[in-house]
Formats: C-alpha cells, sequence, structure tokens
C-alpha cells in the first residue's frame, strides 16, 4: 500500500510558477515510478510528467522546457517545478506512483491560472 498526499496548488496569473508536492508513505521503496496527471474540465486525464526508479523522465510534450519533476533523494517526496504557466494549463493535478504493477493515487490539487 502506498498513501499519496499532494500539495501547493492554487491560483496564479498567466506567466507565473508553482510547486506541487506529493509526499508518498506506505511501501515506498518498491515504487517504479512517480508521476503526475492532470484533468481539465469535460477532458480525460492526461500524463503531464513522470519519472521513473532510474531517474530517467518524460514529459507531455506541451510542458517541455516549462514544468521540471523531481524527486527526494529518499524518494519519499515528488515535486512539479511550474513555470509560465498557461490558461491551459488550468487542472486538477494528481499525483501517481505504480507500485508492484498497482497503481496509486492522491486526492487531486486545483491549479488555475487566469488574470
Amino acid at each position: 500500500q502506498v498513501q499519496l498526499v499532494e500539495s501547493g496548488g492554487g491560483l496564479v496569473q498567466p506567466g507565473g510558477s508553482l510547486r506541487l508536492s506529493c509526499a508518498a508513505s506506505g511501501s515506498i521503496l518498491s515504487i517504479s515510478a512517480m508521476g503526475w496527471y492532470r484533468q481539465a474540465p469535460g477532458k480525460q486525464r492526461e500524463l503531464v510528467a513522470i519519472i521513473f526508479r532510474s531517474g530517467s523522465t518524460n514529459y507531455k510534450n506541451s510542458v517541455k522546457g516549462r514544468f521540471t519533476i523531481s524527486r527526494t533523494n529518499a524518494k519519499n517526496t515528488m515535486y512539479l517545478q511550474m513555470n509560465n504557466l498557461q490558461p491551459e494549463d488550468t487542472a486538477v493535478y494528481y499525483c501517481y506512483a505504480r507500485n508492484l504493477n498497482i497503481d496509486y493515487w492522491g486526492q487531486g490539487t486545483q491549479v488555475t491560472v487566469s488574470s
């Protein structure tokens, strides 16, 4: 079992920045990947960024160069640094972890980009 708790969402103006955090607890040593998904109203949930146990990362094309995913050395906290936010980034952002072929999700945190 893995528990995930997100924090750091909020309201920001276009061009602004936010940092999301995801604290993982439980059976974290066997996590093979962690990432961030987002879901905008009326749209499907989509992968934003993912980091694997090896440290390699992948990003959604539209966030490359603006978002950075990272994690602590203890691998129990993951971050998503979001710069130059745009209105189309508005969504609920969910923390994700894959552990022994089981997917775990956080409760979600709202990110709203608006002037």
